[in-house]
């Protein structure tokens, strides 16, 4: 996806044909707070050209009624790789997209900045799908930022694979982004009323008009500027010439970790798993409202937006999206979660014969139920990595087909045996009553779910597709009347002030909680971000 966007009164840069000789110091936040405002007597001059017709603007997420398709579980809509300094940084990207495509496998994308500029390549599929050897060995450079998305509007899901570049006058830059912007059609309508033309779906697509309608006199910051106008969830890479951004939205929801190759190469990714896989060693993390600056020539800087609320970090990564091999937000995910089930089977014990999980995001925390409660832990259904969203089902209708091609019970688990199963969520209800089923049809005496979150009352805004509130079964049912409805014998969650006991009184406080109380700490304004454009 490009875009050509023509831009006056922007400081000029050098492009490095080799960016490799990266400064090998530690990055310190400087909290060097800039003027955001600097005036610039020329006017913008913007003209979008489009390489494919115009279409209509839908809501960045359009939720798939397909009921094989949807597979009744949150989705992490993204994650996002960018490496400055290594002569191999495309193929290394497309090995971090590798281990981040948990987060998204409906598309996948790579830029990379070279002496001809940037370089893309975007398609639709898992990253497997999208790359090989001679797609690889076109995307030439020191510097690359890459993507993977979940998507779920399947019309225009090829025009929304990131990363986006924009080109302008003076040169181009790109953009791979992770999150949600709740004030997003308050800016768009505003920036459509000022002559702005979206081509796409997708809220990225805003930062870039942001950057374009900037009145600051560099890049950078014209970054900034545009960043201090969002308003929700953000982690970003962007690409500018010689230059490699890192950014992490005031709150700090999505997670954003920032590593080092023995060569000195940075890396920045979504999680420390994608770190793990190219060799590069974990560093920290990128800190709520930072900005982190890579380039040959200044090695690396740092900067902090005005705004500093207290981060609001997303429990569900713990408690879901990452991988268990990551740390995110500072933590182990693998202990994380085996501790939310440890405390589980404190507030929520039950007389039983064994313990499983629904693969896999169950399985660490089921393992922690089992330990506490002193009961086996066995693998009681098989997860099928094979089964893809659509499927060819017979004439002849088989029941739960969905569930079934996807998860399969083990008889010689089950059979006779009262049964714990420990699931890390209920979303809509219709997958746990078809597992309660598939439990007993494969001769479970009893079953008992066991959740390892609080109940889902809210949908999420901060860059997690989830069902409308309405949707949610927690919001509408008690726990007895959802027991009732999967028809398990019986159901605990984890309380939400026991969650909190895993953090302890202050860590606590730095997590978002909102799509279990339906208190968001940060909403879309009605005017004020669109006013000052």
């Amino acid at each position: 996806m490009a875009f050509s966007v023509e831009i006056s009164s922007i400081s000029p840069y050098t492009l490095s044909a080799n960016p490799s000789n990266v400064s090998r110091n530690t990055i310190f936040p400087s909290f060097f707070k800039p003027s955001l405002k600097p005036y610039v007597s020329k006017t913008l001059s913007i003209s979008v050209s489009c390489r494919h017709p115009l279409s209509p603007v839908f809501s960045a997420r359009t939720h798939v009624t397909d009921d094989v398709a949807e597979d009744d579980k949150p989705h992490e809509e993204c994650g996002i790789v960018g490496i400055h300094g290594d002569p191999e940084a495309s193929r290394l990207s497309y090995l971090a997209l590798h281990a981040l495509q948990h987060r998204g496998q409906e598309g996948a994308g790579i830029v990379t900045a070279n002496q001809n500029g940037l370089e893309s390549i975007t398609g639709v599929g898992l990253v497997s799908d999208v790359f090989n050897e001679s797609k690889l060995n076109n995307l030439p450079g020191d510097i690359a930022i890459g993507h993977v998305r979940y998507s779920t509007s399947g019309a225009s899901m090829l025009k929304n694979v990131q990363p986006f570049i924009a080109s302008c006058k003076l040169g181009s830059l790109a953009v791979a982004h992770n999150g949600n912007f709740v004030n997003y059609k308050q800016l768009k309508t505003k920036l459509e009323e000022k002559g702005s033309i979206f081509i796409t779906s997708s809220d990225t697509e805003l930062v870039l008009h942001l950057i374009a309608k900037s009145k600051a006199k560099t890049f950078l910051l014209r970054v900034i500027d545009a960043c201090e106008k969002l308003r929700g969830a953000y982690s970003m890479v962007f690409v500018f010439e010689d230059k490699l951004i890192a950014v992490r939205d005031p709150f700090g929801f999505r997670p954003l970790v920032m590593g080092r190759r023995s060569n000195g190469a940075v890396v920045f990714a979504s999680e420390t798993c994608a770190l793990d896989l190219i060799d590069a060693s974990y560093e920290r993390e990128v800190c709520p409202g930072e900005i982190v600056v890579v380039d040959k020539n200044h090695g690396n800087s740092s900067m902090f937006m005005l705004s500093h609320p207290e981060p609001k970090q997303c429990v569900f990564e713990h408690g879901y999206f990452s991988q268990p091999n990551s740390i995110v937000f500072g933590r182990s995910v693998y202990e994380t979660r085996r501790m939310y089930g440890e405390i589980l089977a404190t507030v929520a014990p039950v007389d039983c014969d064994v313990v499983i999980a629904v693969p896999d995001s169950g399985t660490v925390a089921a393992l922690g139920y089992a330990a506490k409660a002193g009961v086996p832990f066995q693998i009681g259904l098989l997860r099928s990595h094979y089964a893809k969203r659509t499927f060819i089902e017979p004439t002849q209708k088989i029941r739960d087909f969905a569930v079934k091609v996807k998860l399969s019970p083990v008889r010689a688990v089950l059979e006779g045996k009262r049964v714990v199963v420990v699931d890390d969520s209920i979303v809509r209800g219709t997958t746990s009553l078809k597992i309660v089923r598939l439990l007993r049809d494969a001769g479970a005496k009893e079953v008992h779910m066991r959740i390892a979150l609080p109940p889902m009352i809210a949908s999420c805004y901060y860059g997690v597709d989830t069902p409308r509130s309405q949707e949610l079964i927690s919001s509408k049912m008690s726990v007895e009347a959802i027991q009732k409805h999967i028809n398990c014998d019986s159901l605990a969650f984890l309380p939400l002030d026991r969650l909190k006991e895993v953090y302890g009184p202050v860590e606590s406080r730095r997590y978002c909680y909102a799509c279990f109380t339906g208190k968001y700490p940060v909403t879309a304004p009605e005017t004020e971000e669109a006013d000052a454009l």
